[in-house]
């Protein structure tokens, strides 16, 4: 038995180099990092971080702080499936999912880490192993870019080595993303991998509408087209258009994902392992996908999720988020012709630079 001695939760708050925007959440200047380190008895310490757009990382750390870690202070570190029934069920009637869930996520992380260092390999090892490359695109958040920045953001992606590429849609006129979708797709050639995400900006009626006229420029898949709550207008877009649709970066149960495949509402789930519910859930969406013949994708925290879907034999590709921690990283992922290479560090090798960091806290 490892027993678990601390859990620890820090808030930084993390400048972006640019400012990046798409239709629902604005102009992003900076987001809030949590990060989570549990150590046990033996001295050995896991790390699980999540993160917030705009607000709520005071509540994801005092949730941590306050509530989760009393909870595991001397439990079983070993324990992790175990050990998160007990953080579900503490935190349960404070809410199922959201910030709640976005407090169990770093924490399933951090325990996780802390199993897979304990026995010295690399976390998609002991997930079971699949095909540590991973197919990967650049998830460009970037509506209001203008379209000679677009076209030369693209190139920039290409340079650094990716093969795919999400632009966003959802400009107040529909006739501009068109225009500006119609332009990628001639900028980047016929075969290239293109997405495009509307960050739930449309009625259900009004993603149908987009998803026939953008039909001709052969999109990968057309993302978050309407609010998650939309299961009707999320599966009318699949059944009357055609469109693959990709979703699950606000669904934040396993429960969530169950419903919206069940509707026929999304073609390739796509959950966050930072406020899913960690690699608990995250492995657990992706056997159900698996389960309904569905490829999985992923959204966000793109250095975590390597390991869980270089372990899942039904991934597609994996986004590499615009909120990434490359500066505070000795070895951040690298995109190689397409693909990054899930490491062979123990646990999951992410170690950031908490002195760096430390002139970020809040």
């Amino acid at each position: 038995m490892a027993g678990i001695e601390s859990v620890r939760a820090d808030l930084y708050r993390i400048p972006l180099s640019t400012a990046l925007t798409d239709s629902t959440h604005g102009s992003m200047v900076d987001f809030e990092l949590i990060a989570v380190r549990v150590r046990d008895e033996d001295g050995v310490e896991g790390l699980g971080y999540t993160y917030t757009v705009h607000t709520g990382g005071t509540a994801i750390r005092a949730m941590i702080s306050d509530y989760l870690s009393p909870v595991l202070r001397g439990r079983d570190a070993d324990l992790v499936e175990r050990r998160w029934q007990d953080m579900w069920w503490a935190l349960h009637y404070a809410g199922r999912g959201g910030h709640v869930t976005s407090a169990i996520s770093a924490v399933d992380i951090a325990l996780w880490d802390l199993k897979a260092i304990r026995a010295s390999v690399p976390l998609w090892r002991l997930f079971g192993g699949y095909d540590p490359q991973v197919p990967v695109y650049a998830g460009g958040i970037d509506l209001e870019l203008p379209l000679p920045e677009l076209l030369a953001q693209s190139d920039r992606f290409q340079d650094d080595g990716f093969r795919a590429i999400k632009m966003k849609v959802g400009r107040p006129d529909l006739r501009e993303d068109v225009a500006r979708v119609a332009a990628m797709r001639e900028h980047l050639g016929a075969d290239f991998p293109l997405m495009a995400d509307a960050n739930m900006k449309w009625t259900g009626q009004q993603a149908v509408r987009a998803a026939r006229v953008l039909e001709p420029h052969d999109l990968v898949w057309l993302e978050e087209p309407t609010v998650p709550e939309d299961l009707e207008g999320h599966a009318r877009v699949v059944r009357e258009t055609g469109c693959a649709v990709a979703s699950g970066e606000n669904l934040h149960t396993l429960d969530e994902f169950r419903r919206t495949i069940e509707a026929g509402a999304v073609t390739h789930p796509e959950p966050d392992v930072s406020n899913c519910g960690g690699f608990t859930v995250f492995r657990r969406i992706c056997a159900l996908a698996e389960a309904h013949q569905l490829p999985v994708t992923s959204h966000g925290v793109h250095d975590l999720t390597v390991h869980a879907l270089a372990a899942a034999p039904n991934r597609t590709y994996m986004e590499a988020h615009g909120f990434g921690l490359e500066d505070y990283q000795a070895q951040p992922l690298r995109p190689r012709d397409g693909v990054v290479q899930a490491p062979e560090r123990p646990g999951h090798g992410v170690d950031l630079d908490f002195d760096r960091l430390e002139a970020l806290r809040t």
